[in-house]
């Protein structure tokens, strides 16, 4: 199968590059293996016109909305391997089929690392979240936490207490005198000593156990997890991949083209900070500038 342009990875960014490059009638073709970054939340906020809206159901609408475009293909598949040759990109399959295109559009996405603190997994997305712009009103001034992963947890918690009161837990580490001073001076309270489960009914958070066992009441918990690129590609093709505060991201110009020619990325791969509006606008910018691409070479 050979197309003009491989979008690799079906969620905000991906669709989005494909659906302007099936608006400007070229053959395109979205591989996806439908397990999207955001799929843990139940709901999307601050897209508009889907504030509040189910990520997943954003994503099976906009799936069909670009598959009535008759150069718009969509495969659920895992691509694992692709190669640049004279003629363009060679990208395989898991499912062990290869296809062919001139442009190739890396929007695969991220995966988060998560501290293997018992009770925070199944509360990721729900109680347990990243950023207080996509899911801080819901909790606003009710009992707020931060988890401290890095020197940015104190960044995160000084915008976290803008929603309402917060506790930064510091879980064994140690806070610098600066950012000691800063905290007080907000007036953040700072909780030491490991953290050692996190409690509540169900997706609910109720309490942060701590290793000496007291328990401290909590709503909602906040932290920037280390990321990780959920695909081999980026290495595999090549293209430059620098060392970002919470992990790697895929360097690109303003263009979203990569260090390697015809190669271009999207969405969370490729930029800091992450969103769903951020990453359907990176996305555009990649199709038409692919299709720009293909008009002047």
């Amino acid at each position: 199968m050979e197309h003009d342009a491989l979008v690799i990875g079906g969620g905000f960014a991906g669709l989005a590059a494909a659906t302007y490059l099936a608006r400007a009638r070229r053959k395109v073709c979205v591989v996806d293996n439908r397990l999207p970054r955001n799929r843990f939340a139940k709901a999307s906020h601050g897209f508009l016109g889907q504030d509040g809206s189910n990520p997943l159901a954003i994503l099976a609408e906009a799936r069909e909305q670009l598959s009535v475009y008759p150069t718009a293909a969509l495969l659920q598949d895992e691509a694992v391997s692709a190669r640049k040759d004279r003629e363009g990109f060679t990208v395989s399959m898991a499912s062990g089929q290869t296809l062919k295109a001139d442009k190739l559009i890396l929007a695969f996405g991220l995966r988060d690392e998560l501290p293997p603190i018992p009770g925070l997994r199944e509360r990721w997305g729900q109680s347990v979240l990243h950023c207080p712009y996509c899911h801080g009103i819901e909790f606003s001034d009710r009992r707020l936490g931060v988890l401290y992963r890095t020197e940015m947890s104190v960044h995160q918690v000084l915008i976290v207490a803008e929603w309402g009161p917060v506790t930064l837990y510091l879980d064994g580490a140690r806070l610098e005198p600066d950012a000691a001073r800063k905290l007080a001076e907000r007036g953040i309270a700072v909780v030491d000593g490991p953290v050692s489960a996190l409690e509540g009914d169900g997706p609910a958070l109720s309490a942060v156990r701590l290793e000496s066992g007291k328990r401290v009441a909590i709503d909602a918990l906040y932290l920037a997890p280390r990321s990780c690129l959920s695909s081999p590609l980026a290495e595999k093709l090549g293209v430059d991949v620098e060392e970002g505060a919470m992990g790697p991201v895929i360097r690109t110009d303003a263009d979203k083209l990569t260090s390697v020619p015809g190669v271009y990325a999207a969405g969370d791969i490729a930029r800091a900070p992450h969103s769903v509006s951020w990453a359907f606008a990176d996305g555009v910018t990649a199709g038409t500038s692919a299709h720009r691409a293909m008009v002047f070479g």
